[in-house]
């Protein structure tokens, strides 16, 4: 099988890859491995087509990195040396950022350039 088809075939080849992953589980055979791995293969190409996951804006990438490194609002204003106005108007989209402001952003926060100029 080159790809999945259908919805239908999706479903059991989930079904077979959860089965083969028990059964490994037990004791590892180079076939088990060997199918589990075209099976992962072929689910995750049916994913990538059928479900594909949206990158994330920056507004969200910088509420993730608030709440992962304990930030409040305040504290990132600071920390990008920008005013706490700016920060809310750049948490809502209501701006862009400069491209200056996108390197700090880029530098402080390790969020990639592609998400911060709204790239992706």
């Amino acid at each position: 099988m080159a790809r999945i088809n259908s919805e239908k075939q999706y479903e059991a080849l989930q079904v077979r890859m959860e089965e083969l992953l028990q059964a490994n589980s037990n004791e590892e055979s180079p076939v088990h491995l060997a199918e589990l791995e075209i099976l992962g293969n072929l689910i995750a190409d049916y994913e990538e087509e059928h479900f594909p996951i949206a990158a994330p804006t920056l507004q969200e990438m910088l509420k993730e990195r608030m709440s992962e490194m304990g930030l409040t609002q305040s504290e990132l204003a600071k920390l990008l040396k920008i005013s706490q106005a700016r920060i809310s108007e750049l948490l809502t989209g209501k701006r862009e950022p400069t491209l200056k402001l996108a390197r700090r952003i880029h530098d402080q926060l390790n969020i990639d350039s592609d998400i911060i100029l709204g790239v992706c």
